[in-house]
């Protein structure tokens, strides 16, 4: 066994010996043991993934250990970058999660699920064949799930969420579970080796019916657009280092599972596979970011803005696979090399931001903008990890997802000659959905830290806010650390993201990175990051000590400032959430819809004379309100039908079968 096979190993059976003793430890060691489990057991991943991003890969068959199919485990370059970023995000989880379940008290059953949920995680991208991928893709959906219910007694809002995650990830399930059994039909086993020489052969209509099915199941746990319905519920409502997890890690699997399925087994496939790809990527980039932009809840935002970082990816994964049907290998590799990279940016700092509104909820108790403000000077730290994680999101330099995007769009960009018809009129749009995406970015985190950090408490609890313990405050640290890291020295992470790229999709390394320069190679560019943080930095000090400088010279007197004779200001007259977000919303109404409703109360004596006025607006997701409520209407109707038949009577019962069994018959005499 080598070192990335023994990396795995310590990883599964800490996390295996976490959760036995999260089931027997006292409660006031469980939050400990289990945290420390958990850490121990994403560090075990990442070594792990290291190792096989280096080369060294790792393959295990065990027949005996499933009926019929058996399991066979394998690591490769692809599998060792979701190993690393999985044990990244477990590690930064488990120890916040030591001071946040200790405030939240969450049960034995809980913090045993949580070290069992990093493992069943682990072992999905190490799985490499239909059976043990299956199993261990069950296994995450119920720890999560499990997770995700875990403060069901304290809000009503978990249990529908729980409901709304179940179905959508079961419905998920049995779409991979088709497409892969369509596959594993065609050839001689159901390993990965022997359906990737299977695949390159099947029937063109064979291997789309395969794709597609795939593409649903993986593609809705990565939570795109119109299969997203369950994640903006699920992510806010779970304990928020599991938040973290499911945000930050757990959907980088649908995206592993389109590249496993679509490039690795099926050999790339054909142009309009990666076109109807594309067309997801980017309406749920752009429909994710709008909604988060009118959200008030700070969980909920965090929950659409994953949508959009998803749909980023996918758009890069769909360019490479373009371009590699087109034979332009080297932009397939730049764009496959950026969606790559993205996921792994999208991890650092979604970690942050998460973790970071845990915090903020454990410290107010409360997540609705509207209601909070002024954290910055009772949660100092909170608010320097949430400001990290937003310039992170905003793809603005020296942040960590301007780097990856910055590689999309130059894929994007260099592709607008490329031929075909498709192509020529794909590109455009990718370039476009990607600005606009950006732009919303922007505005969005500037709202969720201006109006919760910046402006004024606008309640008792935020007024009342204190600062969250110091392993809560370690957790975002070392997340915060990732995102610099990442941000400043991506040439750290591009060359092997470069190789998986090559590896996988057979398409050139996109770039050559020294100490600082990302130089890309084919086409025209560069990048250094860490230079152009330099500069940033030296140009807002030269700025500040010319202000400074200046101001010296003058007489410094203190005065009132001026507040248009209105006294001095308050909360109430600060921009809430909703106000910042009201100019976007009029901009994208026919997108959004919003619902608005405005009840006036009059006078008992006069009605022209008004006691009360309540306004109410609320901004639904629309794809939900046009598409899930009319099937949910159905259902429900299903089920009152079938109440109708099931009255209790065993001598009905005994009729509808009696009935059957004299249907099958009569079709048996008539097709034979």
């Amino acid at each position: 066994m080598n070192s990335t096979g023994v990396g795995l190993g310590v990883a599964v059976a800490v996390g295996l010996l976490a959760a036995v003793a999260a089931l027997v430890v006292p409660q006031r060691m469980r939050a400990a043991v289990t945290g420390v489990g958990t850490a121990v057991c994403g560090a075990a991943g990442v070594a792990a993934g290291v190792c096989a991003l280096s080369g060294i890969t790792f393959s295990l068959a065990l027949p005996a250990l499933l009926p019929l199919s058996g399991v066979v485990v394998t690591v490769d370059g692809l599998g060792g970058l979701f190993l690393a970023v999985t044990g990244g995000v477990a590690v930064a989880a488990g120890v916040y999660g030591i001071g946040y379940a200790r405030h939240t008290g969450n049960s034995r059953l809980a913090q045993a699920m949580f070290p069992l949920f990093v493992v069943a995680m682990l072992l999905v991208v190490s799985a490499a064949s239909v059976g043990a991928l299956l199993v261990c893709w069950e296994l995450m959906a119920l720890f999560s799930l499990l997770l995700v219910v875990a403060e069901h007694k304290r809000r009503p809002e978990v249990a529908e969420a729980g409901r709304w995650y179940a179905v959508m990830t079961h419905l998920g399930l049995m779409a991979i579970l088709i497409g892969l059994l369509v596959l594993a039909a065609h050839a001689s086993g159901d390993s990965f080796s022997v359906l990737r020489a299977a695949g390159r052969n099947l029937p063109p209509a064979v291997a789309a019916a395969v794709f597609l099915l795939t593409l649903v199941g993986f593609g809705s746990k990565a939570g795109i657009v119109p299969l997203h319905a369950w994640l903006p519920r699920a992510h806010p409502e779970a304990p928020s280092h599991v938040s973290a997890l499911m945000s930050a890690a757990m959907v980088n699997l649908g995206v592993y599972g389109i590249v496993r399925v679509g490039f690795d087994l099926l050999g790339g496939g054909q142009r309009w596979w990666w076109a109807v790809v594309l067309g997801l990527g980017a309406v749920s980039a752009i429909y994710g970011i709008l909604q988060a932009a009118m959200s008030t809840d700070l969980k909920r935002l965090l929950g659409y803005s994953t949508t959009e970082n998803m749909g980023l990816v996918l758009v890069g994964i769909a360019a490479a696979g373009m371009f590699a049907s087109g034979g332009d290998r080297v932009l397939a590799g730049l764009a496959l090399a950026a969606g790559l990279l993205h996921v792994v940016n999208h991890s650092a700092f979604k970690t942050v931001l998460f973790l970071s509104a845990g915090s903020v909820l454990h410290g107010t108790g409360c997540r609705d903008l509207d209601a909070l403000g002024g954290l910055r000077t009772s949660m100092r730290a909170t608010t320097a990890a949430f400001a990290l994680g937003a310039l992170a999101a905003s793809a603005l330099p020296p942040g960590t997802a301007f780097v990856s995007e910055w590689l999309l769009l130059q894929a994007l960009i260099h592709g607008l000659p490329a031929s075909g018809v498709m192509t020529a009129i794909a590109m455009p749009l990718a370039v476009a959905a990607v600005a606009l995406t950006a732009g919303l970015a922007v505005a969005t985190f500037v709202k969720a830290f201006g109006v919760g950090f910046l402006a004024r408490p606008r309640s008792v609890d935020a007024q009342n806010a204190v600062e969250s313990p110091v392993s809560m405050l370690a957790g975002m640290g070392i997340a915060g650390l990732a995102c610099v890291a990442l941000a400043l020295l991506p040439t750290l992470a591009l060359p092997a993201i470069g190789s998986v790229a090559s590896h996988v999709a057979g398409v050139f390394s996109p770039a050559r990175a020294d100490a600082v320069t990302v130089r890309l190679v084919g086409v025209a560019g560069s990048l250094s990051p860490l230079m152009l943080a330099i500069a940033l930095v030296v140009a807002i000090a030269l700025v500040l000590g010319v202000l400074r400088a200046v101001a010296a010279r003058r007489a410094r007197r203190e005065a009132r400032l001026w507040d248009c004779g209105a006294g001095p200001l308050s909360a109430r007259m600060e921009y809430t959430a909703t106000s910042f977000a009201e100019p976007l919303q009029r901009v994208f109404d026919d997108v959004l819809q919003p619902e608005t409703d405005v009840d006036v109360t009059h006078s008992r004596e006069s009605r022209y004379l008004v006691e009360a006025v309540e306004y109410r607006r609320r901004v639904p997701d629309r794809i939900e309100r046009r598409f899930y409520r009319p099937v949910l209407t159905v259902i429900a109707a299903w089920g009152s039908v079938g109440r109708r038949l099931a009255t209790g009577s065993v001598h009905r019962y005994l009729g509808y079968g009696f009935y059957t069994v004299c249907g099958l018959l009569i079709l048996l005499v008539v097709t034979r």
